[in-house]
């Protein structure tokens, strides 16, 4: 039987980036259950980075990501793991005094935004419709996240480090073996003193499973497709486009046009696939708020973004299991944030203090804590 310090259940970004600052460490295993690693969430990412429209705490992460993003580590990866795409913000005439509500709070935060008028953002956005845009601004600060070249860096620097990683293997009947966990699994039994729960949207089934109470981890389907472009539009020069509630994003992808309607409908954990009805409203915004024909869908799917009660992450050892870690409930953000969250988590397994960077921004960290939901 293998031992290990820690076992660490799921092979997304936040089981990968976690292995990648603990396997210094300790002694360290990653259980996948699927074929591949960052199958579910992490492989069907809109890979956008962002440091402002979420909640202040994440993008307290992010600023604190950044510097990772763009100083990795010396052979992380051999492309920069960020590429700069700029965005535009939108609205229609319905919505043009909460789009100077939005304005007002971003200028603040970001002087660099630019007011655009109608003219200015269909020259720079060539396919939106004028008749749709009434008010817009342009934001440089969105970039595309590299999500492979990121995840392929976490798993060489883990695995560097003397991590093992197993795919295509569930844990089983997980017992007790004095102060050890042993985890039965297609690929043998393996044994660690701490459990890390990554699993995403199985999380809170995770943790039934090692008879720990669960949070209130629920994974939201969200839907994306992909189109043709007309030709003549070059991809490459596209900003996101959003739209100023969030009603739909849209952001160019391998040469083509994704978009989503931003649906975030609760669902069971799985391999979920998309709904028609959200395939349409995809389809339906981009012919609302474009010129793009949607004559065929190249592409369509849907991932899980798991949230916790109050939409912020899980983070520290369960109250009722001291030797069971959480580290689930990353919504939307946890490729973005992968690099702060990584980093904290490994401390806490450790016993250390908050890594570099946590202190200039000022986080709370009991926040993330599970003991918020356990009280």
């Amino acid at each position: 039987m293998r031992e290990y310090d820690v076992a660490i259940i799921g092979g997304g970004i936040a089981g990968l980036s976690l292995a990648y600052f603990l396997a210094p460490h300790r002694s360290v295993v990653v259980i996948e259950r699927e074929e591949g690693l960052g199958y579910h969430s992490t492989g069907r990412s809109a890979a956008e980075f962002v440091l402002r429209y979420n909640a202040p705490d994440v993008c307290a992460l992010a600023t604190i990501s950044k510097s990772f993003f763009d100083n990795p580590p010396e052979g992380f990866s051999e492309v920069a793991l960020l590429k700069q795409r700029g965005g535009v913000m939108i609205a229609n005439a319905e919505k043009v005094d909460r789009f100077e509500e939005v304005l007002r709070a971003e200028h603040r935060a970001n002087p660099e935004i630019q007011r655009l008028t109608v003219d200015e953002v269909i020259a720079r956005v060539p396919i939106l419709r004028p008749d749709y845009v009434a008010a817009a601004y342009y934001d440089p600060h969105f970039w595309d996240i590299e999500v492979e070249n990121l995840v392929q860096g976490y798993v060489r620097g883990a695995r560097r480090h003397g991590a093992a990683i197993i795919e295509r293997s569930d844990v089983l009947a997980p017992r007790r073996d004095g102060d050890r966990w042993v985890l039965m699994t297609s690929a043998g039994d393996v044994s660690a003193q701490t459990i890390v729960n990554a699993a995403g949207g199985w999380a809170d089934p995770v943790a039934d499973l090692f008879g720990v109470a669960p949070v209130g981890i629920v994974p939201h389907r969200r839907t994306a497709i992909t189109v043709d472009l007309p030709e003549g539009i070059d991809a490459l020069t596209l900003p996101e486009i959003n739209e100023i509630d969030e009603d739909f994003y849209m952001k160019p992808e391998g040469g083509r046009l994704l978009a989503s309607p931003a649906d975030a409908t609760p669902c069971e954990p799985a391999d979920v696939q998309p709904e028609e009805i959200d395939v349409a409203w995809a389809a339906h915004y981009i012919e609302e708020a474009t010129t793009v024909p949607v004559r065929r869908i190249f592409k369509s799917w849907a991932g899980m973004r798991s949230f916790s009660p109050d939409k912020l992450p899980v983070i520290g050892f369960a109250l009722d299991r001291p030797d069971f870690f959480w580290l689930a409930g990353q919504g939307g953000y946890g490729i973005l944030t992968s690099p702060a969250l990584g980093a904290l988590a490994a401390n806490l397994v450790i016993g250390a203090t908050a890594p570099e960077g946590f202190d200039a921004v000022g986080l709370d960290l009991s926040k993330f804590s599970p003991a918020r939901f356990e009280k």
